[in-house]
């Protein structure tokens, strides 16, 4: 028994090291999508501030469930630190297509994740990671969407504010 403990981790190395790098991931995205809530906020687009809000903070909580695998499994979760974080956006719309582009990052990086762990035999971090592929499907859903607004409604006139008004409104069915 005594020998059991002294094992560092279920996790193998490749797999820890590509869980690292995700948290960072997920963290770099709370970031930004916290600056976006701060440049709608200053822009006037109190909707989209608050989604922007919302997302950040369900992108820390992402990187909280991954940090929280690692350490549970025995590995070394590290906290990443987060630099080149733009403060400025070039419209209203860019940034949306940042988020959508931001999003199908994330995708690919969770296929790379679940193709390391089929690869490697860790059937039990490719269940885990099932979640994440899962909540992809939504949230590059919502960000199309509300890109489809702007094509829809058009942003001449009041069409800016309108789409402000139905931004937080998108959500996924699935």
């Amino acid at each position: 028994m005594k020998d059991l403990l002294r094992l560092k981790t279920s996790l193998n190395e490749e797999i820890e090291n590509i869980l690292n790098a995700q948290i960072k991931v997920e963290a770099h995205s709370s970031s930004v999508y916290l600056a976006m809530s701060s440049w709608c906020d200053d822009q006037g687009y109190d909707f989209s501030a608050d989604f922007f809000a919302k997302q950040s903070e369900e992108e820390r909580k992402h990187m909280m469930k991954l940090f929280n695998y690692v350490n549970d499994r025995g590995g070394r979760a590290i906290s990443p630190e987060i630099v080149n974080i733009p403060a400025d956006f070039e419209s209203f719309r860019g940034v949306f297509e940042q988020m959508l582009e931001q999003e199908m990052y994330v995708t690919q990086q969770f296929n790379n994740i679940a193709d390391k762990c089929i690869k490697l035999k860790d059937f039990v971090t490719f269940q885990f990671i099932q979640w994440f592929l899962e909540e992809q499907i939504e949230e590059e859903y919502v960000a199309r969407r509300i890109l489809e607004m702007f094509d829809v409604i058009g942003e001449e006139g009041t069409g800016r504010w309108e789409i402000d008004k139905h931004v937080h409104k998108v959500s996924y069915e699935g």
